[in-house]
């Protein structure tokens, strides 16, 4: 979290004030536009069957929507203002001038972009593994990573994350992860809240997949 925004007065021909529950963008929607948060804040979520999850709540100083300018793909998330929000609007046409006038921000949008590039590459090995329990656990490796916990250890986590999200990192079936997940924990390796889950030795994980890709490479 960020409490307070960076001077971007100098910008203030862009800035643009959302009403608290304005919509800013919707998932799935075509977008060529980015934020920056001056005031207020953002709430994200997406739908995940027919559910709504809040995925993050982003406050003054933070960037949405910037992978609609890097990727130019549709929008991945909803956006929705949770107070009154005020907020820079870029596009591809001023993108220059924000990148002379504040490079840091250059930096910033560079960074989400290796961000972007290395969680498409992570996800591709675990897909690319060849059974589903180790898909699973390949996902605990994945955000225990991203919490930057080292997984030779084998010390025990918590990782805030759905059965929902689980599933979609895994590519399969939310049924089938909440099967694998009732597994592990009927075998006391973890334990399941509403908000998160617990992992008791991120290094069991580890060795698990680690032995799944060796015998994936001796079956080539």
């Amino acid at each position: 979290m960020n409490p307070a925004a960076p001077d971007l007065s100098m910008f203030n021909r862009f800035s643009k004030t959302f009403r608290k529950g304005d919509i800013i963008f919707c998932e799935y929607e075509p977008g060529d536009t980015f934020y920056l948060i001056q005031s207020g804040r953002v709430q994200i979520v997406r739908i995940i069957g027919d559910l709504e999850k809040n995925i993050d709540v982003l406050y003054p100083g933070e960037l949405f929507g910037e992978m609609a300018i890097l990727e130019e793909a549709p929008r991945s998330a909803t956006t929705i203002a949770l107070d009154e929000v005020k907020a820079l609007e870029f596009n591809r046409e001023n993108l220059d001038v924000l990148m002379m006038g504040r490079p840091e921000i250059a930096m910033k949008l560079l960074k989400q972009f290796i961000k972007r590039i290395y969680d498409q590459k992570r996800r591709f090995m675990i897909l690319t593994l060849p059974d589903v329990e180790a898909k699973v656990a390949d996902v605990f490796l994945m955000m225990a990573e991203n919490q930057a916990v080292d997984t030779a250890s084998g010390e025990a986590i918590d990782l805030k994350t759905t059965v929902d999200d689980m599933a979609h990192w895994a590519g399969i079936p939310t049924g089938q992860c909440r099967e694998v997940l009732n597994r592990f924990m009927a075998q006391r390796r973890i334990e399941i809240h509403p908000d998160r889950i617990h992992v008791k030795n991120i290094n069991d994980f580890a060795r698990f997949v680690g032995s799944r890709r060796k015998q994936q490479e001796r079956d080539r």
